[in-house]
């Protein structure tokens, strides 16, 4: 029953790969683009920078967005503007044309990822656990298969991972404006400022600063790692997508695993501090070739880890509602993604390739202190949630999911169609 599904669920799970291609789809091509548009490193890692900040701050407004024009028109939205973003930052010819296109890039992928799993499960068959498992073997696939494609595409042209985003996407936009069925709208629309109140709440607060400054360390090894590896696109792509295999499949499996076996707190301390040691390897050893790929393969495992598990913990110790929460969280987040690439060139430039590095795992100890400001409150969500308190399972289901902001909403709206 699980693969016997509609074809909007298909069609929106189609995009959901493409769309979680982009994570990685850039990294074999960064090399590509400082050499071949005379860009410095850190002009090139505003590819990130521009992306996950207007993600972010995107974050803020996609529930107000969804509960008044509803999933449906969300969603075509937000492909559409990824297919015109993506065309066009191919068409560009120089390194802050691509850095803009990125921009509105992150807009559309911001208002999709905000409703595809809302809409899947408003589409699959076998219920709520069955659209979760669907979405996450997307979201797996296309963690994974990004840098490979991107390699790939990047080895005949740097401009190809673009152009192949902006057809792969425009086909599932096709796909989702024919096939998908309008999705109804939540009872209570969203308030506008709903995800900056929200804020206000300690353990909410603890739990997104301690993302953000994980997210500094993540994105400074996603973002800048390519350069001292010194491969050509295809190699690149080949060392990104081992790294996304295991991402994938930690996320979906470790994780979980873990937070049963020793809790929330115990697991992200040491999944942290684990990849704080990676980020610092990295950094004494930035001219070992082998070091670096090992490391940078090998963070997947704990990257995995953490990203399900800092985002499983919000939605536990969250004193709102699960949508409002995941927005605030993403927009607090992403801002730590956005700044990194950017300021890891800049110290380059004014130091040496290590110290980037060294700093991200400094940061990311730091967020392990933070973390312990909040221990008390995840574990007696803990013990709720493995007590049969309020917390129960299926409200922390799709744990991968919510990384991208997706669960939340899916959950709710469960949650109203049951009534």
């Amino acid at each position: 029953m699980l693969f016997k599904q509609p074809r909007a669920v298909y069609a929106v799970a189609f995009a959901c790969v493409v769309s979680f291609m982009g994570i990685g789809l850039v990294d074999p091509i960064l090399p590509a683009l400082s050499a071949k548009l005379d860009a410095t490193p850190s002009q090139v890692s505003l590819l990130f920078t521009s992306y996950l900040l207007v993600t972010a701050v995107a974050m803020l407004f996609t529930g107000w967005v969804a509960s008044r024009i509803g999933a449906k028109a969300t969603l075509i939205t937000g492909l559409a503007l990824i297919v015109v973003f993506a065309a066009l930052a191919g068409l560009s010819g120089s390194i802050n044309g691509i850095v803009g296109f990125r921009a509105g890039w992150g807009l559309g992928n911001a208002l999709f990822i905000a409703t595809s799993l809302a809409v899947i499960v408003a589409s699959a068959t076998g219920g709520f656990a069955g659209a979760i498992v669907l979405y996450e073997a997307a979201l797996g696939l296309g963690i994974a298969a990004g840098p490979l494609i991107g390699g790939l595409l990047g080895d005949v042209s740097w401009r190809g991972p673009f152009f192949g985003v902006s057809v792969l996407m425009a086909i599932a936009l096709l796909a989702t404006i024919v096939f998908v069925e309008p999705v109804p709208k939540p009872e209570r629309p969203t308030p506008l400022l709903a995800p900056i109140k929200a804020l206000r709440h300690r353990s909410l607060f603890t739990m997104g600063i301690t993302a953000l400054l994980y997210n500094w360390g993540f994105f400074t090894m996603l973002g800048y790692a390519p350069y001292p590896m010194e491969l050509n696109e295809i190699q690149l792509g080949f060392v990104f997508f081992a790294w996304g295999l295991l991402l994938a499949f930690f996320s979906i499996t470790g994780a979980p695993w873990l937070q049963r076996r020793f809790g929330t707190a115990p697991s992200l301390y040491g999944a942290l501090s684990a990849f704080a040691v990676l980020l610092l390897l990295i950094g004494l050893f930035t001219d070992v070739r082998w070091v670096v790929i090992a490391c940078v393969i090998s963070s997947g495992i704990v990257a995995g880890i953490n990203n399900t598990l800092t985002t499983q913990a919000v939605m536990l110790v969250s004193p709102v509602e699960r949508p409002v929460a995941s927005a605030a969280y993403g927009f607090v987040r992403f801002i730590g993604g956005g700044l990194a690439p950017y300021a890891a060139g800049k110290m380059v430039e004014h130091w040496t390739m290590h110290v980037p590095f060294v700093v991200g795992a400094a940061v990311v100890l730091a967020g392990v202190a933070v973390l312990t400001t909040g221990h008390r409150a995840l574990a007696t969500a803990d013990a709720q949630l493995t007590g049969g308190g309020h917390g129960r399972p299926d409200d922390v289901a799709g744990e991968m999911a919510d990384e991208f902001g997706g669960a939340p909403d899916a959950i709710d709206f469960q949650k109203e169609t049951a009534r």
